[in-house]
């Protein structure tokens, strides 16, 4: 089967192309020039293209007979927010449509969990409830739910189409990398003096690719699975924890009120993201995202798609040890990863 990946160049996007790749699937993917060295010996044909140009996302979709899309702008601050929208949302209309006009037998079209209804205190979020609006926090958030509503219109319509919502995904080849990736990486180099109380669900990002191709072979038309881990419903504490197991690094002793978080993140807003116009090192999006623990039933995806579950634990492993072998730790610091 011919198979267009947008985003293949991206963490998620990256390892639903060598899934799709290992099950002998023709897989060609759209992405930015700079993005195309990404690719090289990987199996996966690049096109170069930008969601945003209609003309060549539909060359890109032409004579496919699925599409997976994967790519989104995901940060948590951004300095043009404007630009979140326009790669997601009217992106996802550009891939939509050109798939509509190629006659694609099969969309599966990526979101997250931040679509979904979060209960909190220790409640868990499902499919079936979408995320109230005082729920999207942040332009990310709000672009992925208009998206996911462009998603699920199509397949109102009659597209064949299944979303997906991967929870907090972690593994190797997050070369950015990702938020999630990010506080491995932090870990690793002794950057997390503090931790507040929030939770993630964690999942192996190998099984979220799964969940991406067993979606496009047994999922039911206009229906989301959540794609996590069914114990990944952890705090930031057990996940630290979990990375100090793995690495001989010391867990932070110092947990912080939210209220000081959420001070020190403005502060550190308005002179990184404000003043030197750069990533914050805290960023507010996700200080204000932690207000709820993102804790999620994926028992849908298990039950009807069969998504694997790799334990949390070896999933963290793959990642710390992918970013200590890729040179993102410096080695002066003191990490044990077992090989």
């Amino acid at each position: 089967m011919r198979v267009l990946v947008t985003g293949a160049s991206g963490f998620i996007g990256w390892h639903v192309a060598q899934a799709l790749v290992a099950r002998g699937h023709d897989v060609q993917a759209l992405v930015r020039r700079e993005s195309v060295p990404r690719l090289k010996g990987s199996g996966v044909e690049p096109l170069e293209g930008d969601l945003r140009d209609r003309e060549a996302v539909a060359k890109a979709t032409k004579g496919c007979q699925a599409v997976f899309h994967v790519a989104a702008l995901y940060a948590l601050w951004w300095p043009r927010p404007q630009e979140m929208y326009e790669v997601n949302v009217e992106g996802t209309r550009n891939v939509l449509e050109a798939a509509r006009a190629s006659e694609v037998e099969r969309i599966v079209h990526t979101s997250t969990v931040g679509t979904v209804h979060l209960p909190g205190k220790g409640a868990l979020g499902n499919e079936e409830h979408d995320a109230a609006p005082r729920e999207l926090v942040g332009h990310y958030k709000r672009s992925k739910f208009l998206a996911e509503m462009e998603a699920r219109r199509a397949a109102d319509q009659g597209m064949s189409l299944v979303v997906v919502n991967p929870t907090a995904p972690v593994g190797s080849h997050d070369v950015k990398p990702t938020p999630t990736g990010k506080m491995v990486l932090d870990f690793l180099r002794g950057r997390i003096p503090a931790y507040i109380h929030t939770g993630l669900n964690l999942v192996d990002v190998v099984d979220v690719a799964a969940g991406h191709v067993l979606a496009m072979e047994k999922g039911q038309t206009g229906r989301r699975y959540l794609l996590g881990n069914l114990k990944g419903n952890l705090t930031l504490r057990q996940i630290l924890e979990m990375l100090a197991s793995i690495t001989g690094r010391r867990v932070p002793r110092l947990r912080l009120p939210r209220w000081l978080a959420l001070a020190a993140a403005c502060a550190d807003g308005a002179l990184e993201g404000g003043l030197l116009r750069r990533q914050p090192r805290i960023p507010l999006e996700g200080v204000r995202m932690a207000g709820k623990l993102m804790w999620v039933d994926c028992s849908r995806a298990v039950t009807e798609l069969g998504l694997p579950q790799t334990p949390v634990e070896q999933a963290l492993e793959k990642a710390a040890r992918w970013f200590v072998d890729n040179g993102y730790v410096p080695r002066k610091r003191s990490v044990q990863v077992p090989g």
